[in-house]
C-alpha cells in the first residue's frame, strides 16, 4: 500500500494560480476542484521530473509547451463521449432540424454543421451517418461536410484514427454501412470520415470561421463553465448562426437565464 505522506500537496496559493490560467486560457472553472487537482496532477508532478506543485505550476505558466497543456486539460477534463449518445437529440435533429435546413438550402446545397468539443469523433461521425440515412441516394448532391473541434490534441488524433468499440445498441445497418472490421474493433468508413473536418480550437477564442452555421452541436461542455463563461459563449455561438440556426446541448445542460436563444424542447434552441 503507498503511504500517503509520499502524495504530493498542492499550497492555495499555487491552486489559485493555476486555477486562474485554466479559468482565463480555458473557461474551464476549477475553483471547487482543490482535491482534484491535487490527485490527477500528483502523478504528472512526479513523471515530469518537478520538485513539487510549485515548480510544476510555474513551467505551466511560464514555458509549458503545447504537448504539457494538452497533458494538463486531459487530465481535469473528462473527454468522455460514445455514439449514439442522448439519442432524443438525434431523433428532434432527424425529424425536425434536418428537413428545415435542407429546405433552406434546396439551392445551395450546403449544409453548415459545427461540432464544438468533439472529443474522440463520435459525435460528428455519428451526426454523418444520420444525415446519410435521411438523404439517401440523394447524399452525393449535398455538400454537408462538418467541421469538428477540440482543444485536445489527444482527442482529434483518436478522432482522426476513427477506430472504435462499438456499443451492442449501434444498429446493424450502420455496421456494415459506415464501418470496417479492425480486430476486434471497428473503423469509420471512409466515406464517413471524409465527411468531417478535425480542427484544434479553443472555445473561449472568437468565432471567425468561413461560413455561419446551420446547426452547432455544443454538448457535455459548458458544465465546465461558470455563468458568465456560458453566457458569452451561448452569445459567440448565436452570432455564429445563421437566422433560424439551431444550437444543440446536452440534456443534462441548460443556457442562462434571458438568453437570446429559443428553447424548442429539452436541449435544443433556435436563432
Amino acid at each position: 500500500m503507498s503511504d500517503l505522506k509520499d502524495e504530493l500537496t498542492i499550497s492555495t496559493a499555487d491552486f489559485n494560480r493555476l486555477v486562474k490560467f485554466v479559468k482565463d486560457k480555458y473557461g474551464v472553472d476549477l475553483h471547487a476542484k482543490q482535491q482534484l487537482i491535487q490527485s490527477r496532477l500528483g502523478g504528472v508532478v512526479k513523471s515530469g521530473g518537478f520538485a513539487d506543485f510549485k515548480e510544476y505550476v510555474d513551467h505551466i505558466l511560464t514555458k509549458a509547451s503545447p504537448d504539457d497543456i494538452d497533458q494538463l486539460m486531459v487530465k481535469l477534463t473528462t473527454n468522455y463521449t460514445y455514439f449514439q449518445r442522448e439519442t432524443e437529440s438525434f431523433d428532434y435533429f432527424t425529424k425536425y432540424i434536418l428537413p428545415d435546413i435542407v429546405r433552406k438550402h434546396q439551392r445551395d446545397k450546403i449544409l453548415s454543421i459545427w461540432s464544438a468539443a468533439c472529443s474522440s469523433g463520435e459525435e460528428p461521425y455519428n451526426v454523418t451517418m444520420y444525415m446519410m440515412d435521411y438523404f439517401g441516394k440523394q447524399w452525393s448532391a449535398w455538400d454537408a461536410r462538418m467541421l469538428a473541434t477540440d482543444l485536445s490534441v489527444d482527442a482529434l488524433g483518436k478522432a482522426q484514427r476513427g477506430i472504435y468499440q462499438l456499443p451492442d445498441s449501434m444498429p446493424a445497418h450502420w455496421k456494415r454501412e459506415y464501418f470496417k472490421p479492425s480486430g476486434n474493433r471497428y473503423q469509420i468508413a471512409p466515406k464517413v470520415k471524409n465527411n468531417v473536418i478535425f480542427r484544434q480550437f479553443n472555445l473561449m477564442e472568437p468565432i471567425q470561421f468561413k461560413r455561419k452555421f446551420d446547426v452547432i452541436f455544443c454538448r457535455n461542455v459548458m458544465i465546465y463553465f461558470d455563468q458568465p463563461t456560458k453566457t458569452a459563449l451561448i452569445n459567440r455561438m448565436y452570432d455564429a448562426t445563421v437566422p433560424g440556426g439551431y444550437l444543440i446541448i446536452s440534456l443534462s445542460e441548460n443556457l442562462p437565464p434571458n438568453t437570446k436563444w429559443k428553447r424548442l424542447t429539452a436541449s435544443i434552441f433556435q436563432k
